[in-house]
């Protein structure tokens, strides 16, 4: 690209653009990587550099950039039909696509609704529950909900009253309602100083009381199966799902499993509460559902649920939610050949294949010293990082010991992103071996470089 347009393009980001998640103050210090196009598992950017994708650009790319079948996909509907409202009225595209994710979702989830993003995918999970227990004998009392600490669930303000991180959503609290917060499986640093497996799940403990205590007022129960991802890829250990399952049906309370980050193969199943054979009440999707080529969520649940909606219109029984681009063809067409893609490239056995190579690659940073712990699951990587392994002691924040990381990486020819100070890694699950080697070098020099040897 044309030195002058790179320099008009700086520009214009520096003055126009506001980065989601960003200190724009900073950011504006440092030089900008400008994206221009992408193969594989690579980026480009203006300057004609490349860059391994090392968080799949946010958790959405699954089969690699410029996939022919997703490109052809898009391409194919697109000489057919771009968009048409699924108020009232239906299109091809999402019809197969509903039947298709009714196919593959834990058995006895066959509604789906469509959005666009995480957020609302779960927003409208958190709006249904509410709804059907306000419609249903004996249910009014039911208005509020549990989450996990060190939970995320979008950023929306219902998705807000349900996070558990601190940092995104205490501000925003008194916009929005208060949730119930139980403890979640945080091994490394247990909320009730025990040692897995001899501590039997343990910090369950404040969820069954909470539950014994409110179930009455507890319309859902909100998590992130298997992995608390934005919390910085908190890995919850074998039984600990299967669990809270059996919590929910025994004090009637739906359970809503969040996998808009965990789902579409990243821990190895094509959904994670698949792994302990946990069946949803709501079902959350969304980031990965394309493939990462156009925004598109659903919001999957069951039959009895969606009865409960039913009736004249007279009674005002109905749903009132829905989006502009809801089911939109485009998305849902690249969505379908995305799926097909699973079957004809056999993904789900190839991510088993990468995420056992990554584990022995990944193995020698457990010994750098300021490495307190590496948590995966499948191809997805959380390695948090300490002032000290003994006293797992946080770096100060001003510090920005994550972001100082990521430079380092970018510098090596590496695009990541931290949560804080733990790192993480969610390449694309196509990536080739020989480039997994290559991220977790570059990782492991940035860490050293910016730690010291």
């Amino acid at each position: 690209m044309d030195i002058d347009r790179i320099r008009q393009l700086e520009k214009a980001d520096a003055n126009y653009l506001w980065h989601p998640y960003t200190q724009m103050s900073e950011y504006l210090k440092e030089d900008p990587v400008i994206i221009a196009s992408a193969n594989g598992a690579y980026l480009q950017d203006v300057h004609g550099r490349r860059y391994l994708d090392g968080v799949s650009s946010l958790w959405v790319n699954l089969h690699g950039h410029r996939h022919p079948v997703l490109d052809a996909a898009v391409k194919e509907q697109l000489a057919k039909l771009a968009h048409s409202t699924l108020l009232g009225v239906s299109n091809v595209p999402a019809i197969e696509l509903a039947e298709a994710l009714a196919g593959i979702a834990p058995r006895g989830l066959t509604k789906i609704f469509y959005s666009d993003n995480g957020s609302t995918a779960v927003e409208i999970a958190l709006k249904m529950s509410y709804q059907y227990w306000q419609q249903s004998p004996g249910g009014k009392g039911k208005r509020r909900f549990v989450a996990l600490k060190n939970g995320y669930h979008g950023d929306t303000l219902g998705c807000v009253g349900v996070g558990g991180l601190a940092v995104f959503h205490d501000l925003f609290k008194p916009l929005s309602f208060k949730a119930f917060l139980a403890d979640s499986a945080y091994c490394y640093r247990c909320p009730v100083s025990k040692s897995w497996p001899s501590c039997q799940l343990a910090c369950l403990a404040s969820l069954e009381d909470i539950l014994a205590l409110h179930a009455q007022e507890v319309a859902a129960l909100i998590m992130e199966p298997k992995v608390q991802a934005a919390g910085g890829m908190i890995v919850s250990p074998p039984g600990f799902l299967k669990r809270v399952r059996e919590l929910c049906t025994r004090y009637h309370v739906h359970l809503i499993a969040d996998e808009v980050a965990v789902g579409f193969g990243r821990t190895g199943t094509m959904f994670a509460c698949q792994q302990e054979e946990v069946i949803p009440d709501f079902l959350c999707l969304a980031k990965g559902i394309t493939g990462g080529y156009l925004p598109l969520a659903a919001t999957i649940t069951r039959p009895e649920v969606f009865q409960a909606f039913l009736g004249d219109y007279g009674q005002f029984k109905a749903l009132f939610h829905g989006h502009t681009y809801t089911g939109n063809p485009l998305a849902c067409a690249v969505a379908l050949a995305n799926l097909d893609l699973f079957t004809e490239e056999q993904t789900l056995a190839e991510v088993q294949t990468r995420a056992a190579y990554l584990a022995d690659q990944l193995e020698p940073l457990k010994e750098l010293a300021h490495v307190g712990d590496i948590r995966q699951c499948g191809l997805m990587v959380g390695i948090e990082l300490v002032g000290d392994k003994e006293s797992k002691s946080v770096y100060p924040p001003a510090d920005r010991i994550g972001h100082q990381v990521i430079l380092q990486a970018r510098s090596r020819g590496l695009i990541i992103r931290p949560l804080g100070e733990t790192i993480v890694l969610l390449p694309p699950l196509t990536i080739e071996l020989a480039e997994l080697k290559t991220m977790v070098e570059i990782v492991a020099d940035s860490i050293q470089a910016v730690t010291g040897r």
